[in-house]
């Protein structure tokens, strides 16, 4: 999926348990989360593709 330019990919691991990845640049961050709906769980990755692009802007 892209959001913003940015390419980010979802998967779940478990029942509620969604494994995230993205890359800015040549940094690709990459965590877990918790959700029932993978709806929630992009809006999630969503946010944190916004605090790290912004955190970027300022660098």
């Amino acid at each position: 999926m892209i959001y913003k330019g940015v390419e980010f990919s979802v998967t779940a691991v478990a029942p509620g348990i969604w494994k995230w990845q993205f890359r800015i640049g040549d940094r690709v961050i990459a965590g877990k989360t918790e959700a029932k709906l993978n709806l929630l769980a992009i809006r999630r990755v969503q946010l944190r593709i916004d605090r790290e692009l912004k955190k970027a802007e300022r660098e």
